[in-house]
């Protein structure tokens, strides 16, 4: 069983920062590629940035050079980092990490970002 599970939401004007934290639980030997989604109200879930094990990162062009995910292998946990952020950031982020030796993808069960302006 693999659990993932979202931290670091919340409430943060515009321009303010917040960092997202997904740890993972179970039988992991290695999360190998790990994404965040976010979901606004009455919009579909949009991939915000992605991440391989080997390093290689991706980003959705309305977070590019204000957001950054990185990966901890030892701690088996994938990060966030926003900054400048902008109302239209709000959203629940979703984080999704697929398991080689499991063959599937795992999902967290979301956490709240709430950007005021």
């Amino acid at each position: 069983q693999v659990q993932l599970v979202e931290s670091g939401g919340g409430l943060v004007q515009a321009g303010g920062s917040l960092r997202l934290s997904c740890s993972a639980s179970g039988s992991i030997f290695s999360l190998d590629v790990v994404g965040w989604y976010r979901q606004a109200p009455g919009k579909q879930r949009e991939l915000v940035a992605g991440m391989t094990r080997g390093g290689t990162t991706s980003y959705a062009d309305s977070v590019k050079g204000r957001f950054t995910i990185s990966l901890d292998n030892a701690k088996n946990t994938v990060y966030l980092q926003m900054n400048s952020l902008k109302p239209e950031d709000t959203a629940v982020y979703y984080c999704k990490a697929f398991i080689t030796h499991l063959g599937r993808d795992y999902w967290g069960q979301g956490t709240q970002v709430t950007v005021s302006s």
